[in-house]
């Protein structure tokens, strides 16, 4: 019992390594750090492991977003037109700055702000965008765009193009975003979209900045679960990845490229009728 309680870094390497993690990949990580079980050294323990195989030639990445984002801050209210907001409203949102915005823990679990802070650690421009540390890191996160972030040129097609791998440590699988990537691209019609604006550094002045992308939070089609998860335990059941066991936590490791064809198909064969059946 106490062997799985106390997971040390030696632990956390060998059971990673037999999931099929290895010298110079390039991963992008979701984790449930409590999942694990207590770690010796704490969550930083968990980078270091992983970094630790994938040696200086590997990257790691993460979606760390934004802790002050204001989808956080005025979640109720965020639809509305901002620039009807009143003066004090607007003002009540911090600036992003990528250089030392913290990463939103709540959502994206606390190894992000450990992996935004790690020593030689990079994050992309954009708000709601990620960190890296590693050989490919500037390569992944560099110009990530201003407008439909996860689509072609995106740190995840990017992560696709490296033969890049998608580790789960405990987190669930409707946590791959991975899969924002496939919505970008899949043949759908009448995708939904979503335009906000938040506060941003441009020429040395704060400004609110328009964006817009697919509706990642209420997904581009009206699908009535959670699709996310209903495509990776699909790809799952049809023995692709490889699973096993991190300290206490189920996990797994997937093939990014060929799980993102996966969630194309998967989209254009459910989503490409659903209005007639409406």
């Amino acid at each position: 019992m106490d062997a799985v309680l106390n997971v040390t870094k030696s632990q956390l390497v060998t059971e990673i390594r037999q999931l099929g993690l290895s010298e110079g990949q390039t991963v992008m990580l979701h984790a449930s750090v409590k999942s694990i079980g207590h770690i010796v050294g704490g969550p930083q323990t968990v980078l270091e492991a992983i970094l630790e195989i994938l040696t200086s030639s590997g990257t790691l990445m993460m979606l760390v977003a934004w802790e002050d984002s204001p989808y956080n801050i005025f979640s109720a209210s965020f639809q509305d037109d901002i620039d009807k907001w009143p003066e004090e409203k607007r003002q009540k949102c911090p600036t992003f700055d990528p250089e030392c915005s913290r990463a939103d823990t709540k959502k994206m679990g606390i190894l992000t702000e450990y992996l935004r802070t790690y020593p030689g650690s990079i994050r992309s421009r954009h708000p709601l965008g990620y960190a890296a540390v590693g050989k490919l890191a500037q390569h992944v996160l560099k110009d990530q765009q201003w407008q439909y972030r996860e689509g072609s040129g995106s740190p995840l097609e990017k992560l696709c193009d490296a033969g890049g791998k998608v580790l789960l440590l405990g987190a669930p699988t409707e946590t791959v975003t991975l899969l924002h990537f496939a919505e970008n691209i899949a043949n759908i019609p009448n995708k939904k979209t979503v335009r906000y604006k938040m506060p941003i550094i441009q020429s040395g002045e704060r400004v609110w900045k328009d964006f817009e992308e697919y509706d990642f939070i209420n997904g581009i089609a009206p699908w009535p679960e959670d699709y996310f998860k209903s495509i990776v335990d699909e790809y799952i059941e049809k023995g692709n990845g490889v699973r096993g066991t991190v300290g206490m936590a189920k996990c797994h490791l997937f093939e990014a490229k060929d799980l993102n064809n996966f969630g194309v198909i998967w989209m254009e064969r459910h989503f490409c009728c659903l209005e007639d059946r409406e």
